[in-house]
C-alpha cells in the first residue's frame, strides 16, 4: 500500500511539473507533503470515510457545494476502504479522500473564491495561516482521526457567521416546504382596501413570520396586515409605510431560492473578511446597507445612514485607517469630475462658477479670475476649482480622511433630504454621512479636547481646522447583502452594485475549474 501511494503521488507531481491539466485532485502540492510526513501510510479507514462523507454533506450548511469535495465519487468508493480493493485503486481512493478533506478545511478557513478575482480594489489581509491551521494541523487531524473537531476549528468563530448559518438552515427549510406564494401584480395595496390579492399577501407574510395568528383567507387589508407589511419592509431595508407599492411587491416576490443563494454568498464574504472584525475600535462601512457603524469591543456602539457612489461611480471596497478629521473643509473638485463635468459646464455657461460659489486657484493656491482662464484650452484642466468652506460646501462641515488611492472619504453633506431614500447611491464615490459630527467625535476619541461642545465651537468659528488622530482607527469598507442579526430576523438588502451574480457564478463553479486545475 505504501508503494502504491508513493507511486500515485509521484505521478501527480510529475503531471504538475509537466503542466498537464487534471481537475480531479486540487491540493496537488499539499498532498505529497502530508503523505511523506506520514511515511506514506494510508489515512482512511471505512469508519473515517463515513465521518468524512457526513462532513462533506454538511458543508452545504456553510453554503458550500459538497461535490467540490468529491462527495459522489467517494460515496461510490466507500466500500473499497473495507478491504479487498486492489492496491492501486485503494491508493487512489485514499488520495481522493484526503484531497476532499483538505479542500473542505481550506474553503471553510479562507473561502472558496479568491476575492481579488472579483474585487480589483480588495486589500484585506487573508486570514493568517499558522502552525495551528496549516499542513501540520491537517496532518494531525488525519493521523488522530479528529476530523469533525478540525472542521469546527477552521470555521469562522464569530457570532455573525453562526447566525448566518442558522438563517441558511431556516430558509432552506422554507424552500423544502415549497417557499411562499407570489403576490399577483396590480394596483397599490394599502390600509382599508379589500382586494383578492390580499389573500396571497397574507399567506406570503405568514410564510416568513411577519403575520401570525391571523386569518389567511381574508381579502381585507386590515391593521394587522399593515403592521405585518411594515415589519417586512423593515427587514428588507424599505421605507416602512405599510403600503404595498412596486418596490415592496418586488421584494415580496423574490423566490425563496434566491434568498437561500443570497445567504450563501454572504457566508462566503464572511469567510473572506470576518477575521478583520476585531475587538479594537473599528469603523465599518456597509455599502449595500447604506450605513456606517462604529464598533467597540465587537459591539455596535453607533450607526448612521450614508449615501454612497452611483453604480457608475461605485465606492470601492478596501480597508484603511482613519487618521485625519477636517472641520469646515474646502472642497477641491477631483480631476476626473473637473474634466468630465465642471469644465464643460463652464464652457456652456461662463457664470457657472459664480452660481455654484466656486473659485479657481493655481498650483500655488493663488486665487485667479475665472474670466482670465481659457476654458477651451487643454491647459484648463491644470487649474484647481475649489469650493470655500461653509454650510453649502459639498463636503458639509466635516470630512474624515483615510489614506487610499481612490480619493474617497467620509464626509458631511448639505443634501440631507436624500437620506430619506431607501436606496442611497448618489455620490461620485465618497460616503456622505447623516450624522458626521458624531462620528468625528468618536474617531477622535479625545473627550477633553474634542467633544460635542468644542466641535460645535470649531464649526461656528468657520475656519478650516485639520486634526490628526492620536490613534488612527481602522476602517473597513465592505459589502454585505444580508444582516442575520436584525431584530431576531434576517434582513435582506438590495445589491446596488450588482456584485452578487458574479460571486454566485464563482461560488458554484466546480472547484477546481477544468481550466485552472492541475493535479
Amino acid at each position: 500500500m505504501k508503494d502504491a501511494l508513493r507511486e500515485r503521488l509521484e505521478r501527480l507531481q510529475a503531471m504538475d511539473r509537466a503542466g498537464v491539466p487534471r481537475a480531479e485532485i486540487a491540493a496537488r502540492r499539499a498532498l505529497p507533503m502530508l503523505y511523506e510526513e506520514a511515511g506514506f501510510e494510508p489515512f482512511w479507514t471505512a469508519v473515517r470515510v463515513q465521518t468524512l462523507l457526513s462532513l462533506l454533506r454538511e458543508s452545504a450548511e456553510d453554503g458550500l457545494q459538497p461535490e467540490d469535495y468529491h462527495l459522489s465519487e467517494l460515496t461510490k468508493l466507500a466500500p473499497s476502504f473495507s478491504g479487498g480493493a486492489e492496491a492501486g485503486a485503494r491508493a487512489q481512493a485514499d488520495v481522493l479522500a484526503t484531497d476532499g478533506f483538505f479542500l473542505l478545511l481550506y474553503h471553510l478557513y479562507l473561502g472558496k473564491v479568491d476575492p481579488k478575482t472579483l474585487e480589483a480594489t480588495w486589500n484585506f489581509d487573508p486570514r493568517p495561516v499558522g502552525e495551528s491551521q496549516g499542513v501540520a494541523f491537517v496532518l494531525d487531524a488525519l493521523k488522530t482521526g479528529k476530523l469533525r473537531e478540525a472542521v469546527a476549528r477552521v470555521r469562522p468563530d464569530h457570532w455573525w457567521y453562526a447566525k448566518a448559518r442558522a438563517a441558511l438552515a431556516e430558509y432552506r427549510g422554507l424552500a423544502a416546504k415549497g417557499g411562499w406564494p407570489a403576490v399577483p401584480p396590480g394596483k397599490t395595496l394599502k390600509a382599508g382596501m379589500k382586494d383578492p390579492r390580499v389573500v396571497a399577501l397574507r399567506r406570503r407574510l405568514a410564510a416568513t413570520g411577519e403575520l401570525s395568528a391571523q386569518p389567511l383567507d381574508s381579502d381585507a387589508f386590515d391593521p394587522a396586515v399593515v403592521e405585518a407589511v411594515k415589519r417586512f419592509q423593515e427587514r428588507h431595508r424599505l421605507g416602512a409605510d405599510g403600503v404595498v407599492a412596486a418596490g415592496t411587491l418586488a421584494e415580496l416576490n423574490v423566490p425563496v431560492e434566491a434568498r437561500v443563494l443570497q445567504i450563501r454568498l454572504n457566508l462566503e464574504r464572511a469567510r473572506w473578511a470576518l477575521h478583520e472584525v476585531t475587538d479594537d475600535d473599528l469603523v465599518v462601512v456597509d455599502l449595500a446597507g447604506f450605513e456606517v457603524l462604529y464598533a467597540k469591543k465587537n459591539q455596535v456602539a453607533w450607526r448612521s445612514r450614508i449615501q454612497i457612489g452611483k453604480p457608475y461611480h461605485a465606492t470601492p471596497i478596501f480597508k484603511s485607517r482613519i487618521d485625519t478629521v477636517v472641520f469646515n473643509p474646502t472642497w477641491t473638485i477631483p480631476p476626473g469630475i473637473l474634466a468630465r463635468e465642471t469644465i464643460p459646464a463652464i464652457r456652456r455657461d461662463p457664470g457657472y462658477l459664480a452660481k455654484k460659489g466656486l473659485e479657481v486657484v493655481d498650483a500655488k493656491g493663488q486665487k485667479l479670475d475665472p474670466a482670465g482662464v481659457d476654458w477651451g484650452s487643454s491647459k484648463a484642466s491644470g487649474y484647481m476649482v475649489r469650493q470655500p468652506a461653509g454650510e453649502d460646501n459639498a463636503l458639509g462641515r466635516v470630512k474624515i480622511l483615510f489614506p487610499n488611492p481612490y480619493f474617497v472619504y467620509l464626509h458631511d453633506t448639505p443634501s440631507k433630504s436624500l437620506f430619506e431614500k431607501s436606496d442611497r447611491a448618489f455620490s461620485h464615490g465618497c460616503m456622505r454621512v447623516d450624522r458626521p459630527l458624531e462620528l468625528a467625535e468618536r474617531v477622535l476619541n479625545d473627550p477633553e479636547s474634542w467633544n460635542a461642545g468644542t466641535i460645535a465651537q470649531t464649526i461656528e468659528a468657520g475656519e478650516t481646522k485639520t486634526v490628526r488622530l492620536k490613534n488612527p482607527v481602522p476602517v473597513l469598507i465592505m459589502y454585505w447583502t444580508i444582516d442575520p442579526v436584525g431584530e431576531g430576523k434576517t434582513e435582506f438588502k438590495r445589491d446596488p452594485y450588482g456584485r452578487d451574480p458574479p460571486l454566485a457564478r464563482a461560488l458554484d463553479e466546480p472547484f477546481p475549474s477544468a481550466t485552472k486545475a492541475k493535479a
